[in-house]
């Protein structure tokens, strides 16, 4: 099929968290929220309400308490349990209306899908409308869709539809008037194109590219000598080409990043263990989703950034015997990097580990003098701790005292709700 023939839909939850957490607290409706960072610190989501007040994406929440009074703006913690497992059942709906190999899970609340052979079918914009509709009658959460003949298009589509309440949800540049659609990316920043980022926008500034019109506009070419065959692509994918497919599966990791600031600084080096062994579990757990191996595990742990008294921030690289997704063998490596990297004395803010040379499992073959009966035993215990953690929530078990919610290194989470779908003690409740 002919790249100039494909179309796109990017589907996105309008403010995800907050739409999350509004299902099952309907008190929040109507009302302006923010959700925080880790450790309350900043604004990472924010309803039409709390951005109509003028509250910008990031901002440190002891800049707005001023707003936060004044206007009653509803101030919750971040509750990843909760956004994810809407998510999956999000991505889950969205999977019903295309084939398999026709979805890319792109974020937690954004999916592309390729509607290339249900033009013939349905009328896309009805097609999407279903889909918003469905969406909010099974879960209650609103989005929005973006139609167009590339990602990139379907992308902007998306843009618009959110920023214009009379493409009611819905905005499909396939259908429609050219001249319509010119009017509507002449007033849309450049910036707001996928990829372009904040350093590139202000370089095309400087080319006179000031909206997506000029970029449409722009000589592929030219554009290509200035930045790079990747802008390249962009241009022609908002000229309805599409360069860019569906990633089917998902590139293998490179990398497993499992990190953490604390809630109140940690002095002694029991405390660190005890977050690093926490930490550990999450990445290797991760590494055992992906059914991959690692080879080297990196560990830090620092001062706070902003602290006037002396700052000390260690990183210590670690080789494992073998390529491993072993939990018990990690964590003893980890153990020993803190004990050669910890110095008594400082205020330690924030700790975490990088597992590395990660490959997939299938390539793996082991040492000729490998203890196979040890490595099967290790491999049903790994098993066994991912069944119960799946089964009846993640710090259900651990490896010595590492997820108790009263330790001082936990994160500072003041206003997080319960996690309704994940946790026995805390399901939801009806009357």
């Amino acid at each position: 099929m002919k790249a100039e023939n494909r179309i796109f839909a990017l589907v996105d939850v309008n403010n995800c968290y907050v739409s999350c957490e509004r299902i099952f607290n309907p008190s929040l409706n109507n009302r302006p929220v923010i959700v925080l960072s880790s450790n309350d610190g900043c604004a990472v989501a924010r309803s039409q309400e709390a951005k109509d007040l003028g509250i910008a994406m990031g901002v440190p929440v002891f800049q707005i308490q001023d707003i936060i009074r004044k206007h009653d703006v509803q101030v919750l913690s971040s509750n990843f349990a909760l956004y994810g497992a809407m998510s999956r059942r999000f991505m889950t709906l969205l999977g019903l209306y295309v084939a398999p190999g026709e979805q890319e899970i792109y974020s937690v609340d954004e999916c592309f899908l390729d509607l290339t052979s249900y033009e013939h079918l349905f009328d896309l914009t009805d097609y999407a409308q279903e889909i918003r509709n469905t969406a909010w009658q099974w879960l209650n959460l609103p989005c929005c869709v973006g139609i167009g003949r590339s990602k990139t298009e379907a992308k902007i589509a998306n843009h618009l539809a959110k920023k214009n309440k009379f493409f009611n949800g819905v905005c499909n540049l396939i259908d429609m008037d050219p001249c319509s659609t010119e009017a509507l990316l002449a007033q849309v920043e450049v910036g707001e194109v996928w990829g372009v980022g904040r350093q590139n926008g202000k370089k095309l500034n400087a080319m006179n590219i000031r909206t997506v019109l000029d970029l449409i506009q722009a000589r592929p070419t030219e554009i290509k000598k200035q930045f790079s065959i990747v802008m390249e692509k962009t241009v022609r994918e908002l000229n309805g080409i599409s360069c860019i497919d569906l990633e089917r599966d998902a590139p293998a990791k490179k990398q497993i990043i499992s990190s953490q600031s604390y809630g109140q600084p940690i002095y002694d080096i029991e405390n660190i263990k005890s977050s690093v062994r926490l930490y550990v579990q999450r990445a290797v757990s991760r590494l055992r989703d992906d059914i991959s191996l690692c080879k080297m595990i990196g560990v830090h742990i620092q001062t706070g950034r902003f602290d006037k008294t002396e700052k000390y921030m260690p990183y210590v690289v670690m080789q494992l015997p073998e390529h491993t997704d072993d939990v018990l063998e990690i964590t003893r490596i980890a153990m020993q990097a803190i004990d050669e990297i910890f110095k008594p004395g400082f205020k330690y803010k924030k700790a975490g580990i990088v597992l590395m040379e990660i490959i997939p499992k299938s390539k793996f073959s082991p040492d000729l003098f490998t203890d196979y009966s040890l490595q099967i035993k290790r491999a049903k215990l790994s098993d066994a701790i991912d069944h119960i953690s799946h089964k009846y929530g993640k710090g259900s078990l651990s490896l010595g005292l590492c997820g108790r919610k009263e330790e001082h290194w936990q994160m500072n989470q003041g206003q997080k709700s319960p996690n309704y779908l994940t946790e026995w003690n805390e399901l939801f409740r009806v009357g």
